[in-house]
């Protein structure tokens, strides 16, 4: 029997994930396949109960469902609890626990893809959604000295800190406004979009969130934009003499783990990214110059 895999989202026409975990489940000749499901949040509920048949392994989720669908489930672990979201599901034997592997992905790919370590640095983020406390709860377990949340609603970015404060950091909210960026990003050794700022077929694909002369070339800057892979942010970056990461890294490490929950095999992590990228290559050709 072929098991069944996949990603749940509203809209989902954008994701990869389909693609990098496919060309996994084929390279270590495991029998599935892995599908995109659009799932609107009213029928969230009937699909994830829907899961627990033998022939489903398990899911990616996305937004907007990774706080909806804990509800429908029989258990969450430490990090999805505390994270207050969930971005795997695994089916076992009808049983469904809901996992959060953002934070090990994040981190994984900071320091394999970026080279930086946290501890005892200094770090501005921006944005304060849900991608933002994944963020945070990562880099606050991780020993960072010094949090800055800038986002344009300031009781969300002040949640953020509260929750850096409560763990014993120093952490403060700003607006994000340009001089109160100037003055936050000269001092941070890592700056973390979380926002959609940059992200094609987003609000804002052609914005940045930090314009050149505002980024320090100490710095390392680290887009979760993963579409396209090199944002206006990452290009302004790379101008100033900064270093970059681009969210594709992380993407594809958090498929990682959810694969190796699902299927009890080491991901071949190669295969996923040289498939992620050539995906995302092919998008900016037909997106055009």
């Amino acid at each position: 029997m072929t098991s069944v895999l996949g990603i749940i989202g509203f809209p989902i026409g954008h994701s990869i994930s389909p693609v990098f975990q496919q060309a996994a489940l084929d390279h270590c000749g495991i029998d599935a396949t892995y599908r995109a499901w659009e799932v609107s949040p009213d029928q969230a509920g009937d699909f994830v109960t829907g899961l627990r048949r033998a022939e489903v392994l398990g899911i990616n989720v996305t937004v907007p469902h990774k706080e909806g669908v804990i509800p429908y489930l029989d258990e969450v672990d430490d990090w999805a609890a505390e994270a207050g979201a969930v971005n795997t599901i695994v089916n076992r034997e009808g049983r469904l626990i809901g996992h959060n592997t953002d934070g090990y992905g994040f981190l994984r790919a900071l320091r394999e893809g970026g080279g930086f370590q946290p501890q005892g640095r200094r770090v501005l983020i921006l944005g304060a959604g849900g991608a933002a406390r994944g963020v945070v709860l990562a880099l606050v377990r991780e020993g960072i000295s010094r949090l800055l949340v800038a986002n344009r609603t300031l009781p969300r970015a002040e949640a953020l800190a509260q929750l850096a404060r409560s763990r014993g950091i120093l952490a403060q909210a700003i607006p994000l406004s340009w001089n109160q960026l100037s003055l936050a990003a000269v001092e941070a050794h890592l700056i973390v979009n979380c926002t959609t700022i940059g992200m094609a077929h987003g609000p804002d694909p052609t914005g940045t969130p930090l314009l050149l002369h505002q980024i320090p070339p100490t710095s390392l800057v680290y887009d979760l934009v993963y579409n396209p892979l090199e944002t206006p942010l990452l290009r302004a970056a790379a101008r100033a003499g900064a270093g970059i990461l681009g969210g594709i890294q992380m993407l594809v490490y958090q498929g990682a783990a959810s694969f190796e929950m699902w299927t009890g095999m080491a991901a071949p992590l190669p295969v996923m990214l040289e498939a992620a990228t050539r995906a995302m290559s092919a998008l900016a050709a037909d997106r055009g110059p």
